[in-house]
């Protein structure tokens, strides 16, 4: 068992990319079978030759076992597979991570949008919005959370955080903008040497093309963001849609009056926010500051 935000028992869910990876494990698990096949070999005689059981040649033909790298390159040597066993060596790997993703449960709903999205915009004001931040950074945050979390779930959390920040590399890849406030860049979550590498990571993100970060200066004296923070997240050829988190709660908003409303009040708050180039060249200032 695990604990949820607040402190309560709750059964671990099912994670999301659970059902693709058996899909790929068990596409592999066919390959493997034909070859081996072709090869006039039963399963004990090929995993006699390759130093595995039976059972465990069968499992792997099944999709049952994930296959493993050296596995998958001693089974293409052996067969003669001409690099198809090995090509899949990466798509197993990404499939494995993504199997151990576990969501909770309240942020699940807008985890699904996300992931569709062709636009996103965060405005921040107490941390860095996590899909802009390092591996160091969010399991800073998620170990500090109270009531506190076990080793297990923050481990989880933290890997599911950074396989959704593969959305940001893919092609196409969705617009993202980000208003940061300038404490947020300045409070050293985790430490200096963690604030650093999340500085220079922000430095990194700033210079993609379809990445830009604002940061609203210490001395703005009133803004449209005062109420606190959210996000507003577009999905493929859906409406806009806004959400916002405090305490772990969390509401995703789709009432199109209500989303106009903030989706105006974010452009406001870009408005009044440090240009993108001068929001990097405040980053890179404070790296020396450290």
């Amino acid at each position: 068992m695990v604990t949820d935000d607040r402190g309560r028992e709750e059964r671990p869910e099912p994670s999301e990319g659970a059902d693709d990876a058996a899909d790929l494990f068990r596409a592999v698990g066919k390959q493997l079978k034909l070859l081996r096949e072709r090869n006039g070999l039963t399963q004990k005689e090929l995993g006699d030759r390759l130093g595995y059981s039976e059972d465990t040649i069968s499992s792997l033909e099944r999709g049952r076992r994930t296959p493993q790298p050296e596995f998958l390159d001693a089974a293409d040597e052996f067969l003669g597979a001409g690099g198809l066993l090995k090509t899949a060596k990466d798509d197993v790997a990404r499939a494995g991570t993504k199997a151990r993703v576990r969501h909770p449960a309240w942020f699940r709903d807008y985890a699904r949008l996300e992931s569709e999205a062709v636009e996103l915009n965060f405005y921040s004001t107490l941390t860095v919005p996590g899909l802009l931040q390092t591996e160091a950074y969010a399991r800073t945050i998620f170990t500090a959370r109270q009531p506190l979390l076990d080793d297990e779930t923050i481990e989880q959390r933290t890997t599911a955080r950074s396989v959704r920040q593969e959305l940001l590399t893919r092609w196409p890849s969705p617009m993202v903008s980000a208003v940061v406030e300038e404490s947020v860049l300045r409070r050293l979550v985790g430490g200096r040497a963690v604030q650093q590498e999340q500085r220079e990571h922000l430095l990194r993100l700033g210079g993609l093309r379809s990445i830009s970060i604002q940061v609203l200066p210490l001395d703005c004296e009133g803004h449209g963001g005062l109420e606190g923070p959210f996000i507003l997240l577009t999905p493929k050829r859906r409406q806009q849609v806004a959400y916002v988190e405090v305490q772990s709660i969390s509401r995703l908003i789709t009432d199109p009056e209500e989303v106009r409303i903030m989706a105006a009040r974010y452009g406001s708050i870009r408005a009044q926010a440090l240009a993108p180039r001068e929001s990097l060249t405040l980053i890179q200032k404070m790296l020396g500051e450290l």
